[in-house]
């Protein structure tokens, strides 16, 4: 079993982050009822498991592993703040003089390879190190907080972000030319700069920057995990059964939008989702350019959909209060039961970008090298069809570590085991229908957004 090798012509112009659908062997219907059933299973499964003192004691133990004080934090944190400093300015230098292609442009590379696929990956599997390499918290050094931050805005400016984000990445050309990838870096830079000043580094990046409320979340995943001034090894997902993950409905909105952001842009860089898009579009001729008409379309399936999946969650913390007759609010047990769609969202993570990063490994090594002159024709490497099955085991893995974690909060807030299990109920329901949707995407064959430049 070995990846096949192949090159990228000029003429490619593929989008990175949007060929990633593949489709599946197995018949669909059996395909998405055996996910469904997976997660179903597990959550019955766990149902059995009891004892509070034996789930406590799962998600308690750790082992501190940090030695010499937190000295050595200070050089690590240095080291990689020069490091990230050195690639912003780098991707912007190169994204203006640099080449073209998307795979020899390290500004691409950089972004996508980097930021938005390997750097993820290693806050939920390893650790969240962005806090120490996150290059805009040099401007933490600069006068700043002037202004204080709203706690009534809590972290909606950093959903509105995100959705920005996301927005941005399909309706503008960031992934396919390099100078507008290099734009918007220095837009993002001048925001960020702007927003430490008035209101400082700790509400900014706390609240609003999407960036790092992304790998903070990513990170409560891993097994390492900073705490009182020690590095802490821990099973993974251990965090998630804490308190302090998420605070507020606005962190739920985060995380379900952290979800939804994947779903969307798996669902439109497919065959189905561009027959969507195309035949909305279709509908309404003579009203605006069709490439106009397209945006408005893509923007109303990223709101409208991601309504649907955060009412979703929300209806179903309604009927678990309905369910076990409890003193908890609704809006209580909500935030609650948020952090194991951390999990889920982490196996989407996984599924949507374990191929990208493993295909272009080799161009962004190579054109890290060179980053002026790289190779006309990038190595990139072709992943087998056995590779998909990376993707249905990311989805499943995260599903099946949801469903435990929302086993130990709900024995953690209901003191009747009963109780505990009625809890859970509507929330496995909701995993279910996220994993059936993520399933089926994966197994839709690829297509490129329709209408777009």
């Amino acid at each position: 079993m070995t990846l096949f090798i192949d090159t990228v012509i000029a003429a490619n112009g593929a989008t990175l982050s949007k060929d990633l659908a593949r489709s599946v062997d197995t018949p669909q219907w059996l395909y998405l009822a055996t996910g469904g059933m997976a997660v179903g299973a597990s959550a019955l499964l766990a149902s059995f498991v009891t004892e509070r003192n034996f789930i406590d004691y799962i998600h308690s133990r750790s082992v501190s592993i940090s030695a010499g004080g937190t000295e050595w934090y200070r050089y690590v944190k240095l080291s990689l703040q020069t490091v990230g400093l050195g690639a912003v300015a780098l991707a912007i230098y190169v994204g203006y003089v640099g080449p073209e292609l998307p795979t020899a442009s390290l500004t691409i590379l950089i972004t996508f390879v980097g930021v938005r696929a390997g750097l993820p990956v290693v806050a939920y599997l390893v650790g969240n190190i962005w806090p120490a390499l996150n290059p805009w918290r040099t401007f933490e050094a600069l006068p700043n907080g002037f202004l204080t931050y709203p706690e009534s805005y809590g972290r909606w400016p950093g959903v509105a972000g995100l959705l920005l984000l996301v927005w941005v990445e399909l309706i503008f050309p960031v992934s396919t030319i390099p100078s507008v990838l290099a734009t918007a870096i220095v837009m993002y830079t001048l925001i960020t700069a702007g927003g430490v000043f008035l209101f400082g580094s700790g509400s900014w990046f706390n609240n609003v920057d999407p960036l790092s409320i992304i790998f903070r979340m990513l990170g409560a995943v891993a097994p390492l995990q900073w705490k009182n001034g020690a590095l802490n090894l821990q099973l993974p997902g251990s965090e998630l059964t804490e308190t302090d993950v998420i605070s507020d409905i606005a962190d739920i909105a985060f995380v379900i939008a952290l979800i939804w952001e994947l779903t969307y842009s798996g669902f439109v860089s497919t065959t189905a989702g561009a027959a969507t898009v195309e035949t909305i579009v279709d509908l309404f001729p003579g009203i605006l350019s069709a490439q106009g008409r397209a945006v408005i379309v893509y923007s109303v399936i990223l709101l409208g959909g991601y309504a649907v999946f955060f009412g979703a969650y929300r209806y179903a913390a309604t009927v678990s209060r309905r369910r076990t007759n409890t003193y908890i609010t609704a809006r209580s047990i909500a935030i609650r039961f948020a952090p194991p769609l951390i999990a889920i969202a982490a196996g989407y993570h996984l599924a949507h970008y374990a191929s990208l990063t493993v295909s272009l490994s080799p161009a962004f090594f190579t054109t890290l090298a060179a980053p002026l002159s790289p190779p006309a024709n990038p190595l990139v490497l072709t992943t087998p069809p056995w590779f998909n099955a990376v993707g249905i085991a990311s989805v499943l893995i995260g599903h099946l570590l949801a469903v435990w974690a929302a086993h130990a909060i709900a024995f953690d807030l209901f003191s009747s085991r009963p109780i505990a299990i009625r809890s859970q109920y509507p929330f496995v329901a909701v995993m279910i229908g996220y994993t059936i949707i993520s399933l089926w995407i994966i197994s839709l064959p690829g297509a490129t957004p329709p209408f777009l430049p």
